[in-house]
Formats: structure tokens, sequence, C-alpha cells
């Protein structure tokens, strides 16, 4: 059973929003599959896009050595890249939602470079089969089969959100 406190409770004692619990935060990285999540891209021009990868083991306490399945090394363009980022940037592979036509302005994910990017739908190309997705980032606007996009998700305490 949850207990919640009522709004008296609360306002004794203030939260910060932006706090975490760290044992919160691991319990939520344990209770996934490690051999097909996804990594943020942290660094500039790789920003708000996520690669798919497996962990391969944690690295101290609030870290993970990932291998990335579609990214190679520089190295050795025959291995997958590895490296080690933070745990709060990896996340499981979102589930499927299942859609019959997007929406304008509807937040999703695009496949291009390797990995998925956010942006919004800015449009339908006249054949049907493709929709225009603006990248504020950037400020592209690029035509995608419907099969390269997905409808944008956010992993949050262990759970799903489409937003």
């Amino acid at each position: 059973m949850e207990i919640k406190r009522s709004r008296s409770d609360q306002s004794q004692k203030p939260r910060n929003k932006n706090s975490r619990n760290p044992t919160k935060r691991r319990k939520i990285h344990e209770g996934f599959d490690h051999s097909n999540v996804e990594v943020c891209g942290k660094e500039d021009g790789f920003l708000g896009s996520y690669y798919e990868a497996k962990v391969v083991e944690k690295v101290g306490r609030n870290k993970m050595m990932v291998e990335y399945k579609t990214l190679v090394s520089e190295d050795d363009e025959q291995q997958p890249l590895r490296e080690v980022v933070e745990a709060a940037d990896v996340r499981p592979v979102p589930p499927a939602v299942p859609v019959s036509r997007f929406e304008v302005l509807e937040k999703v994910d695009a496949f291009d470079s390797d990995g998925w990017w956010v942006g919004r739908i800015s449009g339908r190309c006249e054949d049907g089969r493709r929709y225009f997705v603006y990248f504020e980032s950037s400020g592209d606007e690029i035509a995608y089969p419907v099969h390269r996009i997905r409808v944008h998700q956010e992993w949050e305490d262990g759970h799903w959100f489409v937003v």
C-alpha cells in the first residue's frame, strides 16, 4: 500500500524537485534489460540524440561501460565503440507505440545518423508515406519515411511517459 502525505505534511519538509535519491536511481537501473538500452548523447552536435547500446559493466557508483550497436571505434572501425557514460544517461529502449498517423507539432524521434533524434512533425509529404521533422537544435527540416519515426517518450522514475 502506498502512503501519500497530506499537503500540510509536505509543507513542513521542503522538497527539492531536482534532487535525486541515489538509492532510487540504482533500483531504476536494476529493473531493466541491460543488453538493450539507449544512451543519451551529451556532446556538442549530439545533444538530445539516443544511441542503442548494451551495458558491458558498471563502473563505480554512477557510471557504466556501454558498447554501442551502431557506432564504431575510431581506432578500429571493425569494433563497436565502447565508452564510460553516466548511469543517468542510460535508459531502456522505449516500447513501440502504435500510431496510424502523426500530427503537426507532435514530438517524435527520427532515426538518422545511427541514432534517434528528437524533433517535431512539421508536415506530411504529398506521397503520404513520409513526414517532415523539424529539429529545433539545428534548424533542419528533413522528410522521413514512417518506419524511421517513433512517438517520443521520456523515461522517468522507472516508467515511460508519452510527451
